[in-house]
């Protein structure tokens, strides 16, 4: 995809891709015609009047390898277990980004970052990008999000009605990486080994309390969308905290799991490629180091919180159930990315390996199938495939990155295997780039050794088959293909232009008065529950439900 930098005001932006790239037969990506993709809405199950409900749960940092769900034996996951057992597991979904809040507005908008400017944690997400949430409240659907979304910038709703919660992480330029000063380690707000030193249990931590806020207030808002009972359906999304690092975990889901039964990650190659090399020196793996109990800690407080997340997702489904709108309802379960958990010797995420890009993805509710799709696919793909779900045959007013799954999720075929996702924070000084066809990845990087993997014979990433002569002509290929889609010096010299301009508009903010863009809930206390102007008698009826008669 070739790229422009376009001057916006002050500010720069990463312009439109060229037209041709816009759907390539040798690859598969890019978006359907609006003839192709209204001829797939017309085939929607759902005619208008029966549009279905979407509840999107997400989870922060989960990789799938450590769910039941996917396959490991030690890891507990039965609300996932239970909808991937009535619905689609998508097994090779990956994020657009390896971090937060880029994959996060990717998603929601439908786009690569880099054509959105959201180049890391301190990203604005202009209020101009239309999303997916603002298409399906134009077709209609109540907008509702309870959680983390990491909006930064002063538009903190992009296209939902309501937001029950406020954020856990800064809407300001604070969290800022500099790549004129790559080589130096970010000290004040970045991840360490203290996740590690630090892991066991705790009865409260600042990521439990945002997440019974979250799940209370989400589970709340179902029964109040039943008591509402106007007829619209809903988008839900309500999203998680856990199982992010710091793997601190309460007792009860502690005591899930067998402490000397928790594996640990298996032996490094080693030699291990530059990136990996800087992401343990940009958390201290390298220098403070960590000991086998404090990874088995870590592995163990993950999986606790994991089921622990996964709770919050029966708990929703439940009351979908309660108030009999679990059959009209779409339910999508994922995450932004996963977390390495000292795989390769490092953690967290902020690479192209499969538990820091991959994310579980499993949709279930009416009209989808139960089966697995191998097909790689995306975060991407969500925004297409919601539109088909609400039945919506608006022209979205830029091109999409992605294809929608809906064909696959209700049992058709796919004839697309392959995704593309982007890097462009911190640990690195120059973007990166992944392509995901078929069994093989190739990520590229200027400052780096190509790397090529074929992810299904190798599913641990240990063999480099960029120089093997048996696949040089597909490694070849996939290098040009980097060429032609990313003008990589462009996208450079944009996020250094914006890092620039943040860090001067972070600190100009932080001088005089202070104005904050952190979303604080709207709650209108003077008329809740029972009040001197409301009738008692009625407050009692008004919130039951099902109502009496």
């Amino acid at each position: 995809m070739r790229l422009q930098v376009v001057a916006l005001g002050d500010a720069f932006a990463v312009g439109t891709p060229d037209p041709s790239f816009r759907r390539r037969p040798e690859s598969g990506v890019g978006t359907p015609s609006a003839g192709d993709r209204s001829m797939r809405r017309d085939g929607c199950n759902f005619p208008p009047m029966a549009r279905p409900n979407v509840l999107l749960v997400m989870a922060d940092q989960l990789a799938p390898h450590f769910t039941g769900t996917y396959g490991h034996p030690l890891v507990r996951t039965p609300a996932l277990d239970a909808l991937a057992e009535r619905g689609t597991r998508f097994d090779a979904a990956y994020c657009p980004s390896p971090l937060c809040a880029p994959s996060r507005f990717s998603m929601l908008a439908g786009r690569p970052p880099s054509e959105i400017g959201a180049w890391d944690n301190a990203a604005e997400f202009p209020a101009s990008v239309p999303t997916f949430v603002h298409h399906l409240r134009l077709a209609g659907y109540r907008t509702v999000l309870s959680g983390k979304m990491h909006f930064v910038g002063p538009d903190q709703l992009h296209g939902f009605e309501e937001r029950l919660t406020t954020d856990i992480y800064p809407a300001d330029f604070a969290w800022t990486p500099s790549w004129d000063a790559a080589g130096e380690r970010i000290g004040k707000w970045y991840h360490n080994m203290d996740s590690l030193s630090e892991a066991g249990q705790a009865l409260a931590t600042y990521q439990i309390d945002y997440d019974t806020e979250v799940g209370n207030t989400a589970v709340r808002h179902v029964y109040d969308l039943a008591r509402r009972g106007d007829g619209r359906p809903f988008l839900l999304v309500a999203s998680f905290i856990h199982p992010h690092d710091p793997y601190v975990a309460r007792p009860e889901w502690w005591n899930l799991y067998d402490h000397d039964a928790v594996d640990l990650p298996d032996a490094p190659p080693e030699v291990l490629e530059p990136h990996v090399r800087r992401i343990r020196h940009g958390i201290q793996a390298d220098t403070v180091g960590y000991t086998e109990a404090q990874c088995r800690n870590a592995r163990h407080g993950y999986y606790a919180n994991t089921s622990y997340f996964d709770s919050w997702l029966g708990r929703l489904i439940d009351a979908l159930t309660e108030v009999g709108q679990l059959d009209r309802t779409v339910v999508i379960a994922t995450s932004d990315h996963g977390d390495m958990l000292g795989d390769r010797g490092t953690w967290f995420k902020m690479s192209f390996y499969e538990r820091s890009a991959r994310v579980p993805l499993v949709v279930a509710g009416p009209d989808v199938a139960n089966r697995s799709v191998a097909n790689a696919c995306s975060l991407l793909d969500l925004f297409p495939t919601l539109l088909d779900i609400a039945g919506d045959r608006m022209e979205p007013a830029a091109p999409l990155a992605g294809r929608s799954l809906w064909e696959s999720a209700t049992g058709g075929d796919d004839l697309i295997d392959e995704t593309i996702a982007e890097y462009t924070a911190e640990m690195t000084s120059h973007p990166m780039f992944m392509i995901r066809r078929g069994r093989h990845k190739y990520v590229a990087c200027e400052t780096d050794p190509p790397l090529l993997y074929d992810v299904e014979a190798d599913p641990l990433e240990r063999t480099n088959l960029v120089s093997d002569p048996a696949h040089a002509t597909l490694a070849a290929g996939f290098a040009a293909e980097v060429a032609r889609r990313w003008d990589a010096a462009a996208i450079r010299e944009a996020v250094l232009e914006s890092q620039r301009a943040r860090r001067v508009l972070h600190e100009a903010m932080g001088s005089g008065g202070r104005h904050s863009w952190d979303y604080t809930p709207v709650r209108d206390a003077a008329n809740e529950y029972v009040r001197n102007h409301l009738d008692w008698a009625e407050a009692g009826p008004r919130s039951r439900y099902p109502r009496i008669g």
